[in-house]
């Protein structure tokens, strides 16, 4: 515990007076005070001006990291005959219809990615409750409800990542490792702002942006420049 309390401590004073930073000042303070003993994840949440119990405030998106995120994605695809082999050869890691629904509602949720064909909609459907507050729910608008599965799991493997804003509207997002090269990080952060940024929904009142801030799983946060961060 002294070692950690120590570890901690020192970011703290490396974090101490620093807000409304760059993206690659911040970058480079996260990953250089991510210390643990395991890669941590770099994560990013964004505080949006928005108010998600509204259907026209809702922020919702999916966005393809240059760098992927570093995490492997367990995906579970909804799918019968032909496009259930198509999943198995994309690298799909759980297969099935019926079966896949009794062992989700069982409690057997081994995968972070869900995709199903359109076909399946009416058995994943009795899901909602189980995977809807997991933000594991097939979705058309993200690409995740789709005849082409092989695309939608190679997409998803390849580090794909889906936001969806919360209650209090925010987004949050695990955007890479600390073991990273900052350059890729520095990638990563500004396509997540942009995808964000352009998932502006039409009920959006006043600052759209109102913080950005980036972390590591272990490590106290920062808070971004928004012009320097969306490039405004």
């Amino acid at each position: 515990m002294a070692k950690l309390g120590k570890r901690t401590t020192a970011a703290r004073e490396a974090f101490a007076g620093k807000d409304n930073v760059t993206v690659e000042e911040a970058v480079a303070l996260v990953k250089g005070n991510a210390k643990a003993k395991f890669d941590e994840t770099v994560e990013i949440a964004l505080c949006l001006g928005v108010d998600p119990r509204h259907a026209d405030q809702m922020v919702r998106g999916v966005v393809s990291l240059p760098n992927g995120t570093g995490k492997t994605m367990r995906v579970a695809v909804f799918a019968r005959g032909p496009k259930a082999d198509e999943a198995k050869e994309a690298g799909a890691d759980v297969i099935g219809a019926e079966d896949l629904m009794e062992a989700v509602q069982a409690g057997n949720i081994d995968f972070d990615r869900c995709i199903a064909t359109p076909d399946m909609m009416p058995i994943v459907g009795r899901l909602g409750k189980i995977l809807g507050p997991r933000n594991l729910m097939p979705n058309p608008k993200v690409g995740t409800v789709t005849m082409d599965v092989k695309a939608a799991v190679e997409a998803a493997k390849g580090g794909e990542v889906q936001f969806k804003a919360e209650k209090a509207g925010v987004v949050h997002a695990g955007i890479g490792k600390a073991s990273f090269d900052e350059a890729k990080l520095i990638e990563n952060v500004r396509a997540f702002v942009d995808a964000v940024q352009k998932a502006k929904p039409a009920g959006a009142k006043g600052a759209y942006m109102k913080k950005i801030a980036l972390s590591s799983t272990m490590g106290p946060g920062v808070s971004l420049d928004i012009e320097n961060a969306t490039g405004n």
